[in-house]
């Protein structure tokens, strides 16, 4: 199950080589679309890629310091730093060929 991140621990949840992180809220109907699609890639990818996740409701700045302007948007961090971002409802597939051409690079 994925990290649940807070604004008092966020920042140390980015350690590791390949982070993502899911920016998302309860009320949000996409959001909880994308829920059992990131469940099943951290099932398969768990080894390999830190799954966390984070609820816009808690925090504004964290959110805003990623130019996060709607959600879900994922967030991909390498060694703690933020690389890419990708916003809105992605199918499975997809969402699986990106995470194997990240780890790839």
């Amino acid at each position: 199950m994925a990290i649940e991140a807070t604004p008092a621990n966020f920042d140390d949840q980015l350690a590791g080589s390949i982070t993502l992180v899911d920016f998302w809220a309860d009320w949000c109907g996409p959001c909880k679309m994308m829920a059992p699609v990131l469940a099943q890639l951290e099932a398969e990818y768990g080894d390999r890629i830190k799954f966390v996740k984070f609820d816009v409701e808690q925090d504004a700045a964290i959110p805003q310091r990623y130019k996060v302007m709607s959600i879900p948007s994922l967030v991909l961090f390498r060694d703690g730093v933020a690389k890419e971002k990708v916003t809105g409802l992605y199918p499975k597939e997809k969402l699986a060929h990106y995470l194997d051409r990240k780890l790839a690079e």
